[in-house]
């Protein structure tokens, strides 16, 4: 949305776009600047016949990558998305057509998916959302960027979002986001963004740390925040006091709190809000989001539990 690309106005001291950030420890596991200057990614666009191709490095990106989180998503996503996973049925050697991915979409939650280039606007997020299309970026990351990529990539969007696309909580809460989107204002939009940030990207399900899994799709595009989001305390036991690494914080889900708590998109996250179940996401699509988000915005943000990023 400008797909949540922008960072947080308290990220650059006064402000700008965009989300709420969360401290980066020295602890966590921390994502490379994403100022350094790097070629910029471009979309592939689709022949006459709506096929996408692909180079043999570009496929074998996709394979990697899918077998690298292929080690990490067991007993670590929910069971809603591992469900959808098996359903998309996704190619191991190659980039799937979107094609392939909106027949299981339409089949399920009557979704598809929409190409878009790597980013694209607040008011062209909300309204694919709020027509049931969510928008894949048709490029995929470079080797150098396995770990992190600050634009998302067709992987994120795929293997990340799509398949929980068709649970039907997951779905209608993106429907009604982008159709709350669509109407809302500049400021209340950049309040929004940490909705979405908090629940489709970073969110948690499960209300015992037993039973908590992960659901967002940020989490799950990535094999390093995958582990450390799960991580307990238990796996600390044995280790010296200087090799102890700092916890991620879990909080249950409030909608005001959320609301109001700031995310840097370079770091992994050291916050993350946890719903019962995802059938939690039909009881908040049916609150006064907006209501809520008026009241934010009168209260204002959290202090930032992160070093500010300063403006170049």
């Amino acid at each position: 949305m400008e797909r949540l690309s922008h960072i947080d106005p308290l990220n650059t001291a006064i402000g700008t776009n965009s989300v709420a950030t969360n401290k980066q420890s020295d602890d966590a596991p921390s994502r490379p600047n994403a100022t350094n200057k790097k070629q910029p990614y471009i979309s592939h666009q689709p022949d006459s016949n709506g096929h996408i191709h692909y180079s043999e490095d570009e496929h074998a990106m996709w394979q990697a990558l899918l077998a690298r989180q292929a080690q990490h998503i067991p007993n670590r996503a929910c069971t809603a998305y591992l469900e959808g996973l098996n359903k998309l049925n996704l190619p191991t050697t190659r980039i799937p057509q979107l094609r392939d991915i909106d027949e299981v979409l339409q089949t399920t939650t009557g979704w598809q998916t929409a190409a878009v280039p790597a980013l694209i606007s607040f008011g062209k997020f909300f309204k694919l959302l709020a027509n049931k299309s969510f928008p894949v970026a048709t490029f995929i990351r470079r080797f150098d960027d396995m770990d992190y990529i600050e634009e998302p990539d067709i992987f994120h969007e795929i293997v990340g979002h799509c398949p929980l696309l068709t649970h039907p909580a997951f779905a209608t809460f993106n429907e009604t986001y982008g159709k709350l989107g669509l109407n809302a204002s500049k400021e209340e939009r950049w309040f929004l963004a940490r909705l979405y940030w908090f629940t489709i990207e970073f969110g948690l399900v499960g209300q015992t740390q037993d039973n908590r899994r992960i659901y967002g799709g940020g989490i799950l595009s990535s094999p390093s925040e995958t582990v450390y989001a799960l991580r307990e305390h238990s796996d600390q036991q044995g280790k010296s006091l200087h090799q102890v690494e700092r916890q991620p914080e879990h909080r249950a889900f409030d909608l005001l709190d959320v609301l109001r708590t700031p995310y840097r998109i370079d770091h992994i996250q050291p916050i993350y809000y946890v719903i019962d179940d995802l059938d939690t996401l039909f009881d908040i699509v049916d609150s006064d989001i907006m209501g809520v988000v008026k009241k934010a915005m009168s209260m204002g943000l959290f202090e930032p539990s992160y070093p500010i990023k300063m403006p170049d």
